[in-house]
């Protein structure tokens, strides 16, 4: 509870270490995740740093691990999940390491290279293979085209014919086919045949269709122009002897060495494979470990090696309730080591800022993050995130009460909840989905809250229960049933409705919890809701903001600014009762004084006819104008009300100059007064008095200068802003609580649509067994649509305003947000990060 009051503590703490023990003691401060480190070499570049070679060797073994998995994945090969994360390495361990690794890489390397070039050697028979089949039936073809088309002349002439064989990729060929025609203008004879199985490339390891081409031409100018167009199409070019008995020799001397070749290249596989099985089980051990190698070495970088000491001077921050785990990092580093000379820590004496630090735990963790998306607290101010646990859900549920969608949303949220260990070890889980199991407590405190809400407005899927009998009467009921055919397939739905008058309809005794099922089925039905809700709006909205003016109080207190109570808080408080609290109050006396009960007496003044409207009668307030009313109705609900009215007026813009003035002439009294006790402490005596000065940190120097006093100029011109901010926002963020209302009524108006055109469509079908089966398909459409737009979308438009209202109209009233996230030297958040960065 206090980690959520507000944040921790924080020390500045300085720690000296020993060179030989770093490794350890910083290997055992990255398990417990508990300091963040600063940089003291901020001016010394990357490369020029003590353990910059350390972080260049771990980044090569991150590359050789990477290589190695790549060839472990690219040979299908799976990888087994870790049972336990390992710890870092000892620094004997990293060299057997770096030795393992760059010969398992070596080896994996040359296996990979043999392979390739058996692959391209096998590549390259099989594809003059299929050639030279195809040969003598190409010869065949041009043969019988010379005899055929050409003259005896030409005969003669047709050895003097060149040709160029090849395989190209079956989707090129209409391009290539189409590319030599053009450029030997008709005289290039062309014939082809496709290769029937497809052929794996040895580069990209997938197959493709091929086919096998020969071409004929005359002239050296065609020869070099389709020389050029097979380059440019990544034609594979066969040699094709003419002679017949050639390629038949050369076809089975192929035939042997592709058989070799085969096995040759099985024979690799396997033994590459074998190699691979034998690293498979250690690869994500050893992926982890030189993470932490690199995220060590990366740390001691931050340190400041102190030559004359012979030792490294680190500084960070630590939560105070953590300060015992400096101490057993300290000793188990240098019992690891072996070290006879001791590390310790001091605590530092600082005017820097201390980080942020919120301890949450997974109930918690979702709430905390909606507030650091918004901004991080100040150190030590109050966390906002204590009261939004209930807050939160709480208007959420105004907006989207529905005991129907909310059962709908509390199922989704508890299944995710019994279910988070199975989910949280699923590594490739949807981004969106990961966003939903984030906050999966949000979502099941939301579902609870909006049946709660859902069952306070007796709405359920747009339909009411009648779970303690309505407390109203309809006289001419008889007569609206005699008016609707039961036997009908067409609805009446005029002789349903029917208006609800609270003088002849109500019997007196009120719904025993929330609203009367009647109003479902009334005319009015609309009007009611839409006053009851906008008036229920602006009550939580305005206990909102007073609880969050409130909660600044603690702060005052925390900090010691009891005199900000009376300049900062009072003001603000006074200010938004005498307007707010009023128009609130004037909304509950008019619920109770202006009842139909009183229409019976013409005469009587607190009739429903005489009820004023608060909307006017507040703009009457602030305008000193008395509303315009029926001269038979009292203008104002008491005696005094304007008199009262105009003194509350007069006394909330006395308010503003109080909040203007206060603060600044408070600090420029208490600035006078520091000077004031300076200057008598200077001339109280002439000897000299010797100040123990506390031990600093080494960046005081450079960062902690003494701060400047603010001028008054400056003083003013923030008071003035906060002033004007609070104050026109006042009236702002009191409409902005009209949402609620309107997302309420939107909510339930949209659900009672989709209920009546589509689910009650299929409801008053008369089709007997067909009937059912319009009534099954059209559910599935109903409720199809009641989950992707009702609860999916409408929640996320209600979640967005909910947040909303958080963020700018309750947290604006206390929080400054001024303050930077708590980020320690953690092994589980690297890891975690570089997992997220592997699956975007």
């Amino acid at each position: 509870m206090g980690a959520l009051l507000r944040s921790e503590e924080m020390n500045l703490i300085q720690i000296f270490i020993q060179p030989e023990a770093a490794y350890h003691i910083v290997a055992e401060l990255g398990e417990m995740g508990c300091v963040q480190f600063k940089d003291l070499n901020e001016d010394v570049n990357l490369f020029q740093r003590e353990y910059s070679m350390q972080v260049k060797t771990a980044n090569e073994l991150e590359r050789q691990l990477k290589y190695i998995e790549a060839e472990i994945k690219k040979e299908d090969i799976p990888i087994p999940d870790i049972t336990s994360i390992p710890k870092a390495p000892n620094l004997s361990d990293i060299a057997n390491l770096e030795v393992h690794l760059d010969k398992t890489e070596r080896e994996i390397r040359e296996m990979s290279e043999s392979e390739m070039i058996l692959r391209q050697e096998y590549y390259q028979g099989i594809q003059q293979k299929y050639v030279l089949e195809k040969a003598q039936t190409f010869f065949n073809q041009q043969d019988e085209a010379v005899n055929s088309d050409y003259t005896s002349d030409h005969i003669r002439n047709s050895s003097q014919l060149g040709y160029i064989a090849g395989v190209i990729n079956k989707e090129k060929f209409f391009a290539f086919e189409r590319m030599l025609w053009r450029i030997g203008k008709g005289n290039i004879f062309i014939r082809n045949a496709d290769i029937e199985e497809p052929i794996e490339d040895p580069t990209s390891r997938t197959e493709s269709r091929k086919t096998s081409f020969i071409a004929f031409f005359q002239g050296e100018n065609l020869a070099n122009k389709i020389h050029k167009i097979c380059v440019g199409f990544h034609v594979a070019v066969v040699n094709v002897p003419v002679e017949w008995s050639v390629r038949e020799e050369r076809i089975k001397r192929l035939t042997k060495d592709i058989g070799d070749i085969k096995d040759l290249l099985d024979r690799s596989v396997e033994h590459k494979t074998k190699q691979l099985l034998s690293v498979v089980k250690e690869i994500q051990n050893w992926s982890i470990m030189v993470r932490k190698i690199k995220a060590i070495y990366s740390t001691m970088n931050l340190f400041n090696h102190d030559v004359s000491r012979k030792c490294l001077i680190a500084e960070g921050w630590i939560p105070t309730s953590d300060l015992y785990y400096i101490n057993t990092a300290l000793m188990d580093g240098s019992v690891a080591c072996g070290s006879s000379v001791p590390s310790f820590f001091n605590i530092l004496t600082t005017t820097q800022t201390p980080p942020t630090f919120n301890r949450t735990n997974k109930f918690t963790q979702g709430f905390q993050n909606l507030i650091e998306a918004y901004a991080f607290s100040s150190y030590r101010e109050l966390n906002p995130t204590l009261y939004t646990i209930i807050t939160f859900p709480f208007l959420f549920a105004i907006m989207f009460g529905d005991l129907g969608h909310g059962v709908i949303m509390l199922c989704f949220g508890l299944w995710m909840v019994l279910s988070e260990k199975k989910i949280m070890e699923q590594k490739d889980k949807n981004e969106i989905f990961s966003i939903f199991f984030g906050g999966r407590y949000i979502i099941l405190l939301m579902g609870i809250f909006s049946i709660y809400t859902g069952f306070i407005y007796n709405d359920v899927f747009s339909k009411s229960l009648n779970l303690f009998g309505s407390k109203w009467k309809i006289d001419n009921l008889t007569d609206l049933v005699l008016h609707f055919d039961f036997n009908s397939n067409e609805t009446n739905e005029d002789a349903l409705k029917y208006t609800l008058k609270p003088l002849s309809s109500y019997q007196g005794d009120p719904y025993f919890a929330g609203i009367d099922p009647v109003w479902q089925s009334a005319e009015n039905k609309i009007i009611f809701l839409n006053s009851f809700k906008m008036k229920l709006s602006i009550v939580f909205g305005i206990i909102h903001m007073i609880f969050g003016v409130s909660l600044s109080i603690i702060n005052f207190l925390h900090f010691r600014k009891p005199a900000y109570i009376v300049l900062d808080f009072l003001p603000k408080l006074l200010f938004f009762g005498f307007l707010f609290v009023y128009l609130l109050t004037m909304m509950i006396m008019k619920w109770i004084n202006y009842t139909a009960m009183n229409d019976d007496n013409i005469d009587s003044p607190h009739g429903s006819f005489c009820a004023p409207s608060v909307l006017i009668f507040f703009i009457g307030m602030m305008l000193f104008k008395k509303s315009e009313i029926d001269s038979s109705c009292h203008p104002y609900m008491f005696d005094g009300q304007e008199i009262l009215q105009h003194i509350f007026v007069i006394l909330a813009l006395l308010c503003i100059p109080w909040m203007l003035l206060g603060v600044p002439l408070y600090e420029i009294a208490k600035r006078k007064k520091k000077n004031m006790a300076v200057h008598q402490n200077s001339n109280a005596g002439n000897h000299v008095q010797l100040e123990v000065i506390p031990e600093t940190s080494v960046l005081d120097t450079q960062e902690e200068k003494e701060e400047e006093e603010e001028p008054m100029s400056e003083l003013m011109v923030h008071a003035a802003i906060h002033t004007i901010e609070f104050t026109l926002s006042t009236v702002s963020h009191t409409a902005s609580y009209l949402r609620l209302w309107a997302l309420s009524l939107a909510h339930a108006q949209l659900s009672e649509v989709l209920w009546n055109m589509v689910f009650r469509k299929a409801l008053l079908l008369n089709q007997q067994y067909i009937g059912g089966i319009f009534i099954y398909i059209i559910f599935l459409a109903w409720s199809t649509i009641t989950v992707g737009i009702l609860v999916l979308m409408e929640g996320l438009s209600a979640f967005l305003h909910t947040l909303r209202l958080h963020w700018v109209e309750f947290m604006t009233k206390f929080f400054e947000g001024q303050g930077y996230g708590f980020e320690p030297f953690s092994f589980k958040t690297i890891l975690d990060e570089d997992v997220e960065a592997e699956h975007e």
